[in-house]
């Protein structure tokens, strides 16, 4: 079964110039011009990945993608954006999306990152856990449990975790959090993508209870795991 892309932009030669370049890459596309549309087929059909417009006259995507993490649509989300600022692009970092991409851009390069992200995503027919003390990681279902717990994380988090997770008690690059988390050798915009990711992810760890748990800064080097109490 071909994975599901919708593609959400008001340029109409934009949504045909994505689709194209998807399709290449075996999606199967559908698509909307207006936020409203795109909601309705996020809530009647199966959806694998957004690649998402950020500024349109219907309404911002980045309030999209909040709704669609409020109604637990855990879906990836790419976005388009034409904004450099890094403000901007944090802001749809931290309201969930997965990756973004700055306008012009790569077709190609988008469709390899969205196939990319899916296939991260997808479940596989087996298991394989790394475990560090109470956190166990299923490296192929892309799932995360606390003290035997599942974790309400997206699948950006859960990579970033499942990088850190691999070196318990190490020093991770963020070059080499971004060539795991996102697939990618890219460095443009990996320091911004990796601490927004970051800093969700501590406050979903927090918000569902985990202590004990603690990812470090190393400023200049990257981010490490760790247990506040290597006993338990």
């Amino acid at each position: 079964m071909k994975p599901v892309a919708l593609v959400v932009d008001d340029e109409l030669q934009m949504i045909s110039i994505v689709s194209f370049a998807l399709e290449v890459q075996g999606f199967d596309c559908v698509e909307a011009s207006t936020v409203p549309d795109a909601w309705r087929v996020l809530t009647s059909q199966r959806i694998d990945i957004v690649v998402l417009d950020v500024m349109m006259p219907s309404g911002s995507g980045v309030d999209l993608v909040k709704r669609m993490r409020a109604s637990a649509i855990d879906v990836p989300i790419i976005l388009l954006t034409a904004l450099r600022g890094e403000k901007d692009r944090i802001a749809g970092l931290e309201a969930g999306a997965d990756d973004y991409v700055t306008k012009p851009f790569s077709p190609r390069e988008l469709a390899l990152r969205a196939q990319a992200i899916v296939r991260r995503s997808q479940p596989a027919a087996h298991s394989d856990a790394i475990e560090v003390g109470p956190l166990t990681i299923d490296t192929h279902a892309l799932t995360a449990y606390w003290e035997n717990r599942r974790l309400d994380l997206s699948v950006t988090e859960l990579r970033v975790l499942l990088a850190l997770a691999r070196r318990p008690d190490s020093i991770v690059s963020q070059r080499d959090i971004v060539n795991e988390a996102w697939a990618t050798s890219e460095a443009i915009g990996g320091r911004e993508m990796v601490k927004t990711t970051i800093y969700r992810l501590r406050r979903n760890l927090a918000n569902a209870g985990v202590d004990g748990l603690v990812i470090d800064s190393h400023r200049g080097l990257g981010y490490g795991l760790r247990l506040e109490d290597e006993s338990r």
